[in-house]
C-alpha cells in the first residue's frame, strides 16, 4: 500500500514542474515582452527629439531667409542713389547731402537685415559670387583672372549671393 501512496505524489509532483515550467515561461515571454516594448518607446521618444530639432532648424532658416524678396527688392533704390550722389555737377549741396543721408541710411538698414556688399575689385575671379560681363586683356600691374572694374555691385545675404557682381575680368 505504501506503493500506491507513493505513486499519486509523484504525479502530483511532475504536474507541479511542468505548471511552474509553463509560469517560468509565461513571466520570460512576458519579460521579453516589456523589454521589447521599451525599446520601442526609446525609439519613439528618440525619433520625437530628432523631429523637434529638425523642425527648429528649418523654422530658424526659414526666418532667417524669409526678407530676402524685400532686400532684393531694396537694391536697386541704392543703386539709383549711388548714381546721383557720383554725378559731379550737382547744383544743390542739400540735394547731394539729403541723398547722401538716403543712402547711409538705406545701407545701414540693409547690413542690419543681413545683406553685405561683395568686395570684387583687384580680386581673383570667383563665379560663385561674380558674373563676367567682359574680359580684356591684363593690364599693366595686374594678375590675369582679376577683376578690372565693376560695374554692378553684388550683394549678400546672410552668406547666399542675393545679387552676384556684375565685373570686368582681366584675361588668363
Amino acid at each position: 500500500m505504501a506503493d500506491e501512496g507513493d505513486e499519486p505524489t509523484e504525479e502530483l509532483s511532475d504536474e507541479n514542474n511542468s505548471e511552474e515550467i509553463e509560469n517560468v515561461d509565461r513571466i520570460k515571454v512576458l519579460e521579453d515582452k516589456i523589454e521589447e516594448l521599451e525599446k520601442e518607446k526609446q525609439y519613439s521618444t528618440a525619433e520625437m527629439v530628432n523631429l523637434r530639432q529638425r523642425y527648429a532648424r528649418e523654422r530658424n532658416t526659414l526666418l532667417k531667409f524669409s526678407s530676402m524678396n524685400l532686400a532684393s527688392k531694396i537694391l536697386p533704390v541704392l543703386d539709383y542713389l549711388e548714381k546721383a550722389i557720383s554725378i559731379e555737377n550737382s547744383e544743390s549741396e542739400k540735394f547731394l547731402e539729403g541723398v547722401n543721408m538716403t543712402m547711409k541710411t538705406l545701407k545701414t538698414v540693409l547690413e542690419n537685415e543681413g545683406v553685405e556688399k561683395i568686395e570684387a575689385l583687384d580680386q581673383a575671379f570667383n563665379p560663385s559670387f561674380m558674373e563676367a560681363i567682359a574680359v580684356i586683356p591684363v593690364p599693366e600691374g595686374k594678375e590675369p583672372g582679376t577683376v578690372v572694374e565693376v560695374i554692378e555691385e553684388g550683394y549678400l545675404f546672410h552668406e547666399r549671393v542675393l545679387r552676384p557682381v556684375k565685373v570686368i575680368v582681366s584675361e588668363k
